[in-house]
């Protein structure tokens, strides 16, 4: 199974951006964590970081020719205004969840709102680095469902 990771902007800056909120570990900790996690459970997982909106979507499109399994995406900022990432994750007909390192809801107002959620099905929040091998349980759980299912 083939899962994608995708991280937005300023995520990059991991370990040194607000490392009160965001912990004191890098980008590529995290990702050496969930794709090692990803390993013990014979999944491949493909990580893609970037600061531009476009970029994002394109990388989402490409997951569609890739015949990934499901994504799990945390849009950062975009989180809370781009449409554009959110037609974009809906488009793909793959499953999506939303991660935040930090939980969201006892931020600021503006970090309350999320326009990407809808078009996931399911968000992971406040859990550090672990939100995103919470998250990557839920979607395995949730494809094999939908596999049995459908």
């Amino acid at each position: 199974m083939k899962i994608a990771v995708i991280n937005g902007p300023n995520l990059n800056f991991l370990g040194i951006r607000e490392p009160h909120i965001y912990g004191s570990h890098s980008l590529a900790d995290l990702e050496k964590e969930i794709t090692s996690y990803g390993q013990e459970k014979n999944i491949t997982i493909t990580c893609f970081q970037s600061n531009f909106e476009g970029a994002i979507i394109d990388f989402l499109q490409q997951c569609y020719h890739d015949d990934v399994a499901g994504i799990i995406i945390n849009p950062g900022a975009y989180t809370h205004y781009s449409y554009a990432v959110s037609d974009a994750i809906k488009s793909i007909g793959k499953p999506a969840v939303e991660v935040h390192i930090s939980h969201i809801h006892s931020r600021e107002d503006f970090r309350k709102n999320s326009v990407t959620a809808a078009s996931c099905v399911g968000v992971v929040e406040g859990f550090g680095f672990d939100s995103y091998l919470i998250a990557l349980d839920a979607l395995v759980r949730y494809i094999n469902k939908h596999k049995k299912e459908g």
